[in-house]
């Protein structure tokens, strides 16, 4: 029985782990062709070796790129088109949360230049050069990885991180008000706390880790896995008719603090900050 990606080609950023290396294997075995891409050359050819081992060969190419360099990004793109012959899924997942990362007045310049210049600008060309190749296959997926944060904000402080997956949020919405109609669906991909190298390594002590988990509804953090599964809903024709949606997979975090109607669920405590 054929797959839900069969015959499609994906690019996944970040595939050398977390969410793209779990979205790598998994697409693989859905039947998509798989580019895996990452600034981890090493880590990115495992995740490549991976999916050869478990699923076959030829189904996945492995390629290192610096997603905040515009040239990378295209030769990224072309690599796609010229070993798979189009392109019909763009997971613009790759992205960093600096451990330096703090409030407005102890954030460095030099950290909120790097944060954007990763996970704004990165999304910026690999959507540019992803719709430049969708053009010509007659559409396609773009799947942005934001964050819960970038709806609520994060009471630990980590603003350039915060400011960058808002920015996520507002291209990815008018990217798919702007493509709709050539068959190019965008959609923001918003994670809540993962168990993944890249939030363990922020939440560096279990004080940290229990602030973000007291107020997930479920009690746990979620897994890169559960990204993927909805990474790939997203990237298949099964979401044919959703675009421009800030797709939360958040194990209830963002519900329980506000209504349908967007008020709060309550009073807000004076010491809410320390609380999340």
């Amino acid at each position: 029985m054929p797959g839900r990606l069969a015959n499609k080609v994906a690019i996944i950023t970040g595939a050398a782990s977390g969410i793209g290396f779990e979205a790598s294997v998994l697409f693989a075995k859905e039947g998509a062709k798989v580019v895996c891409a990452d600034l981890n050359e090493a880590g990115v050819q495992k995740t490549v070796e991976k999916i050869t081992a478990a699923i076959g060969p030829n189904l996945a190419i492995g390629v290192k790129v610096d997603i905040s360099k515009e040239d990378q990004v295209k030769h990224l793109v072309d690599t796609a088109v010229s070993q798979f012959g189009r392109l019909d899924i763009m997971f613009n997942n790759a992205g960093i949360m600096h451990p330096e990362d703090d409030n407005a007045l102890n954030t460095e310049q030099r950290i909120w230049d790097l944060t954007m210049d990763i996970n704004v600008k990165g999304v910026w060309y690999g959507c540019k050069y992803a719709i430049l190749a969708m053009r010509k296959s007659g559409g396609g997926s773009i799947i942005n990885t934001a964050s819960f944060v970038a709806i609520m904000g994060a009471a630990t402080p980590q603003l350039a991180y915060t400011a960058s997956k808002g920015a996520v949020l507002a291209m990815t919405r008018e990217l798919a008000m702007v493509h709709a109609r050539e068959n190019i669906r965008f959609n923001s991909l918003c994670p809540g706390p993962l168990r993944t190298p890249l939030l363990m390594d922020f939440l560096n002590t279990e004080e940290k880790k229990q602030r973000r988990l007291v107020h997930v509804p479920q009690g746990r953090f979620g897994e890169a896995i559960e990204q993927a599964n909805a990474a790939l809903f997203l990237a298949s024709d099964e979401s044919s008719y959703i675009t421009g949606t800030d797709f939360r997979v958040d194990g209830g975090l963002a519900s329980a603090y506000v209504t349908p109607e967007g008020e709060p669920t309550g009073p807000v405590p004076k010491n809410f900050a320390e609380t999340i």
